[in-house]
């Protein structure tokens, strides 16, 4: 008789016992409620296969009480895991329940908790990102220092500590962001992406924290799980989001499924060591090579980067009930996937969509750093006659940047080159379902710093984000761009230094002022002044995009509802020129003056205005 072999015991922290061994447990808890009943439990210690019998169980599996049932017990080739299958109905209950293997002194007992789902403490969360919000992307160890006591945490890999260093640990943690999130929402920003947050007990370069090394363990230089839920309660109490940063295709080497992995294919193993090509076209290329292919999708990123297995069961259960756990307990509101396009995709369409079967209001955008527009549309939901339809939300609109404002303020205008390229970008939108779920950006910590790509001139930077705070999409920004931090990726580190005013000690301080250039708070003035309004502009947080041929350097386009008419009159070139609003009827008939939403100014309709060189008017048509 098996009846009395397994019991449930509910646990606010798990706690897995054997004799002095302790077995590790992922993930650590679960929630009563989820539409998916499904559950499947890791169990990690040394030889545990071994400890635990592999009982035969019948087709109606064993019921352990309130709704809650072990239908599966399963072995792998490692004998260092175990996994439960388990079911839970709309009659499970919250509550401790307990395991229990065999009998003393080789007893093996295990304590869970099913907790009670999220309410969301009088704030929402799992709401999701869209145009109407802004964004703004951070690296919590560059950003500020808030908590010198987890500058070294004793028994990590990487005890570095050098703010002089581009690529050592600075220190910065997210109770620095904590303390910096009013800054942020007078800012006018929305919504918080960090860099990732997880643990990364890797030797060195664990500064910007894209390699895993234990899913479920918040990174304790960062301050760890407590850290993490307060800043989530202080974000959604300011009414703003949080978005996670999620990474699907790789961990970092010393992770422990790296290290003792479960299974030979866990991984994608190659006989040597073989790179993806980079190279997304043989994805969708209809003349690709299959090798080509796999080599793309299962290579691995770089060495200290092993590709996972997402065509593996239980790889795929591990990360998508990653993603829900980390939903569920941290109250994130959205993701950005990392390195989207090397993932399996299929399985991300069913990550993607196990997530919005739980929370429908969440979103998604994921990293398509590609070239050409129906390349990147190709990785998002889009109006493409292929084979693979993706279900993902939006992308990062590298187009946008690379081949639309970065071209903008940097080419001379000609037929196909300048600011008509931003003119082409967008009029490829026919491609995506909605483009409007893109995230536009004008940098961010993989690329050199927009500052520096427009050659230090403050009227083009100052364009960059008049344009990222009209444009169609959701406007993202990097830390520091608001005070014109410069910086170009040769190497990386000088995109990633140190937010001014985070430190003590530090002479400059962006978030009161102190010690800002006039141009430094001039630029920050802009941001504050044009994201604030767009907060109550309808026709700019999700009104439709109308835009006409550039002329001699001179674009302009409207953003527009049934409330408001906003129109964006860009001058990327090197003269004055002037304005006649008759040429654009289509969206200024009906109107009688434009008020300039920077400066105030208005403008009667019935004459011509004269736009500055390098400049953008962001005018509000009024009747």
């Amino acid at each position: 008789m098996i009846k009395k072999l397994f019991y449930f015991l509910f646990f606010v922290s798990f706690i897995a016992k054997l004799s002095a061994q302790t077995i590790e447990v992922y993930p650590m808890h679960w929630w009563v409620g989820m539409k998916n009943p499904n559950l499947q439990i890791m169990l990690h210690s040394e030889n545990i296969a071994n400890r635990i019998p592999m009982i035969k169980m019948a087709e109606t599996g064993i019921v352990v009480g309130n709704g809650i049932t072990i239908v599966a017990i399963e072995r792998v080739e490692n004998p260092n895991y175990v996994f439960l299958d388990v079911r839970l109905t709309k009659d499970a209950k919250p509550g401790t329940y307990n395991f229990t293997f065999g009998k003393s002194p080789q007893q093996v007992q295990i304590s869970y908790e099913f907790k009670e789902r999220r309410k969301g403490n009088g704030t929402l969360f799992a709401q999701g990102v869209a145009s109407s919000d802004f964004i703004y992307l951070l690296m919590p160890d560059r950003f500020s220092n808030g908590d010198t006591s987890n500058d070294h945490v004793a028994g990590m890999r990487d005890q570095s500590l050098n703010r002089d260093s581009i690529f050592l640990r600075h220190g910065g943690d997210l109770q620095g962001v904590i303390n910096h999130l009013d800054y942020l929402k007078d800012l006018g920003v929305t919504t918080l992406w960090m860099t990732p947050v997880l643990e990364n007990d890797m030797p060195n370069r664990t500064e910007h924290g894209y390699a895993f090394t234990n899913h479920y363990k918040i990174d304790p230089r960062l301050g760890g799980e407590k850290a993490y839920l307060q800043l989530s309660d202080e974000v959604h109490k300011r009414g703003m989001k949080l978005i996670q940063d999620a990474v699907y295709n790789h961990v970092g080497l010393y992770n422990f499924l790296v290290q003792d992995a479960p299974a030979k294919d866990w991984l994608h193993q190659w006989p040597t060591f073989t790179q993806t090509n980079y190279k997304d076209q043989p994805l969708f290329d209809p003349h690709g090579a299959a090798s080509d292919q796999k080599r793309m999708s299962d290579g691995w990123f770089t060495q200290q980067m092993p590709d996972l297995n997402q065509s593996n069961p239980m790889v795929a259960n591990f990360l998508i009930q990653h993603a829900i756990y980390c939903v569920e307990e941290f109250g994130v509101d959205g993701w950005r996937i990392d390195t989207y396009i090397y993932n399996d995709l299929n399985f991300m369409n069913h990550c993607n969509k196990a997530l919005t079967d739980e929370y429908p209001h969440i979103t998604m955008f994921g990293e398509a750093w590609v070239h050409g527009t129906a390349n990147e549309a190709y990785f998002a939901q889009n109006n493409i006659n292929t084979t693979f339809k993706s279900n993902l939300q939006g992308i990062t609109d590298f187009q946008c940047l690379f081949y639309g404002i970065q071209a903008a303020l940097t080419e001379p205008f000609g037929w196909t080159n300048g600011v008509n390229k931003l003119y082409e970008t967008l009029s490829n939108d026919f491609l995506y379902t909605d483009p409007t779920r893109n995230a536009i950006f004008l940098d961010n910590h993989d690329l050199s710093r927009w500052y520096s790509v427009v050659d230090s001139n403050l009227q083009k930077d100052k364009m960059g984000f008049e344009w990222l705070l009209t444009g169609r999409g959701i406007p993202q920004m990097y830390y520091g761009d608001e005070v014109l931090m410069g910086g170009y990726t040769n190497p990386d580190g000088w995109v990633r230094l140190d937010f001014p005013g985070g430190w003590n000690g530090d002479k400059t301080n962006a978030f009161t002022g102190q010690g800002l250039t006039p141009d430094q708070s001039s630029v920050q003035s802009l941001i504050k002044i044009l994201a604030n309004y767009r907060q109550h502009s309808s026709a700019l947080k999700t009104g439709k995009l109308m835009q006409y041929i550039p002329v001699d350097g001179l674009y302009v386009y409207f953003r527009y509802d049934d409330n408001q008419t906003i129109m964006c009159v860009m001058n990327t070139s090197d003269k004055k020129l002037t304005v006649d609003f008759s040429s654009y009827a289509e969206r200024a008939t009906g109107f009688s003056t434009a008020v300039d939403v920077i400066s105030k100014t208005t403008y009667n309709i019935s004459s011509n205005i004269t736009v500055d060189s390098l400049q953008i008017l962001v005018l509000e048509l009024k009747k």
